[in-house]
């Protein structure tokens, strides 16, 4: 099966958005550092450039969580891939995610980083699709909220494939 990729959201609108993002953090957790934790591989991106835009001291730490294999849907079988390499103990943690969709994954992700003893533990999400949730998520800081339909770029991909994209696509189907 062929696919298209439609421009959803421009390179100049996802950047623009990243800024604001990385602004209210910087507001929002004034005179503390923050560490961030990147879901890979998906997250990579966006942490990376909201990194950038986050005025106040940054950490890092990543994660690999998957629930997807080849598939367009979510299957709902998370699996731990990679585990952090720091304690949360005592750290500002905001996880950074590419999309949040049904909400299992991050429900199952968040109650595991709770026991971990965080000071203060958020969400942050360049994508969410509300209309899909299973599992209720409480997002705190949130790109856009797209409609559901397979999104693709920016560190989002199709079966490992247009990742790269630097603005975010829909994929069709032919």
């Amino acid at each position: 099966m062929a696919e298209r990729i439609r421009v959803l959201l421009t390179e100049e609108e996802v950047d623009a958005k990243i800024r604001e993002i990385g602004e209210q953090i910087s507001r929002d957790y004034a005179g503390k550092q923050v560490h961030l934790v990147c879901v890979l591989k998906g997250g990579v991106f966006f942490m990376c450039e909201l990194a950038k835009r986050i005025s106040i001291p940054v950490s890092m730490d990543f994660m690999s969580v998957s629930s997807y294999g080849s598939e367009t849907k979510s299957s709902g079988v998370v699996k731990i891939v990679k585990d952090l390499d720091e304690p949360l103990k005592g750290k500002h943690v905001i996880v950074i995610e590419d999309i949040v969709d049904s909400g299992r994954t991050l429900s199952y992700l968040l109650e595991m980083l709770k026991k971990r003893e965080p000071e203060s533990l958020a969400l942050c999400t360049l994508l969410d699709k509300p209309e899909r949730r299973v599992i209720d998520v409480d997002v705190d800081y949130t790109g856009f909220n797209i409609p559901d339909e397979f999104v693709v770029g920016y560190g989002l991909d199709y079966d490992q494939r247009y990742r790269n994209l630097p603005y975010i696509g829909v994929v069709e189907f032919e």
